[in-house]
């Protein structure tokens, strides 16, 4: 039996190990029924403690066109961090199942999870990190280009998990990305992964310029209370994508939900260059990969 692996941000994979998952994805995206009977008899408990739509149906598909089966755990209604810890939490649902999915608030505490499971443990989405989405783009942008070392520009909210794992990811892939967003400690990225991946963090101007992709995000993230979006609607308002800032040649990436009149207008993210069904596809394709590398290691 090989290590146990789990896939919980990127800098714990190396960049080939990676890039075989994007290739993989592709593999199984042009013929899925090679792969129908991959994970047969397999089984995927999917914890949420945020909403989800994308995450939950991409995972469960995924394991059911693979012959796998999904359960759905809500954790609105768990004992899990409150009359059961979680280390026991993780040490008994191991025990049932064989990979483990997780869509959680702190990123902490799906490696305290992890830390004590069985199985492999796949980060579904954390505060800090979305691996599996970023994942996915990087099969988009592979699609679009035919390469991976574009220029990309995310605008908007750079707290943010999509814009933590899209700087992991970017320096690993050799993508030059450009961070876009006020110099407010509340809305820039981590100055840690700033530093580690090198990732520059400039103005909207200077970012979607000469950009391939331009990608922003919601301005409320799941943790973000309803009555603070006034203050962050004033403060990121310049950082919309509309027709006056986005650069016509670039392609328009959102991982979805999008609030249409915020972060980014109608006719952006419903206009020709907008590829955001293709990256909520992807999802898919990309994390079958990631499911068929972990299970079939064990």
């Amino acid at each position: 039996m090989k290590k146990l692996r789990h896939f919980l941000r990127f800098s714990d994979w190396t960049k080939n190990e990676l890039l075989d998952m994007v290739h993989l994805a592709e593999r199984m995206k042009r013929r899925p029924w090679w792969y129908s009977y991959a994970l047969h008899n397999k089984t995927i408990l999917m914890m949420f403690a945020k909403p989800s739509l994308r995450t939950r149906l991409s995972f469960e598909v995924a394991m059911l066109e693979m012959g796998g089966h999904a359960i759905f755990y809500d954790m609105a209604n768990s004992p899990l961090g409150k009359k059961e810890s979680i280390e026991d939490g993780a040490r008994v649902s191991s025990l049932y199942v064989d990979a483990i999915m997780a869509r959680l608030f702190e990123h902490e505490t799906i490696e305290t999870f992890a830390e004590h499971s069985r199985v492999p443990v796949i980060n579904g989405l954390t505060n800090m990190f979305h691996p599996c989405q970023i994942l996915g783009d990087f099969l988009t942008i592979k699609e679009l280009f035919g390469r991976y070392n574009v220029k990309i520009a995310y605008v908007g909210d750079g707290l943010n998990n999509i814009t933590h794992s899209l700087m992991e990811l970017s320096m690993k892939f050799g993508a030059q990305l450009s961070v876009a967003c006020p110099m407010k400690k509340d809305v820039m990225p981590d100055p840690a992964l700033v530093r580690m991946t090198g990732t520059r963090v400039t103005t909207m101007d200077e970012a979607c310029a000469d950009a391939d992709v331009i990608y922003t995000d919601t301005w409320q993230s799941y943790h973000v209370p309803d009555e603070e979006m006034p203050a962050r609607r004033k403060l990121l308002g310049q950082y919309q994508v509309n027709k006056k800032t986005f650069n016509p040649k670039a392609y328009f990436m959102h991982c979805l939900p999008a609030k249409r009149g915020e972060e980014v207008t109608a006719d952006i993210i419903d206009g020709p260059r907008s590829v955001v069904l293709r990256q909520a596809d992807n999802r898919k394709h990309i994390e079958k990969a990631i499911l068929y590398t972990l299970l079939r290691r064990l």
